[in-house]
């Protein structure tokens, strides 16, 4: 089942059952992809659909770091539940052990040995965590293995 479909699906579903909110989201997620369908001038890829979902969670995330940081706990709440339904339609997250691994192998692949080498190997890890995991977390990764 394509993303749209499922989109599709479950804002039905979330129709029949009344989640004003889980609505209001997955319209907010299709809307991303149609622009970007649009803004591209074809149907997207399942590649371009993930980096559209990141970026939909990588707004949310900044929103509710400056809602906290302004103690507006109602807004950050809000906020918290959209990336709660947002995150259901990500790929699987990668824990910490596989990214440093996929770190690692980068590392040795692009024969890196201090932090200025650490372009090369964002150049080659980030492609492949695409989607699946968080981009600040691979950059501390990266900047912790480089330090060794």
């Amino acid at each position: 089942m394509s993303l749209l479909e499922r989109l599709n699906e479950d804002m039905k579903l979330a129709m029949k059952n009344k989640e004003k909110e889980k609505l209001s989201v997955i319209r907010m997620i299709k809307a991303a992809l149609q622009n970007e369908a649009i803004k591209l001038g074809k149907e997207l890829s399942e590649e371009e659909e993930i980096t559209v979902l990141s970026r939909e969670v990588k707004q949310r995330k900044d929103s509710l770091h400056e809602f906290e940081k302004a103690g507006r706990t109602d807004l950050a709440e809000k906020i918290n539940t959209e990336l709660t339904y947002v995150k259901e339609y990500m790929p699987e997250q990668l824990t910490e052990d596989e990214i440093k691994e996929i770190v690692k192998e980068a590392i040795r692949e692009v024969d890196a040995s201090s932090k200025s080498d650490m372009g090369k190997v964002m150049a080659v890890v980030m492609p492949k965590v695409k989607g699946k995991a968080d981009g600040s977390l691979v950059n501390k990764i990266v900047v912790s293995e480089l330090s060794k």
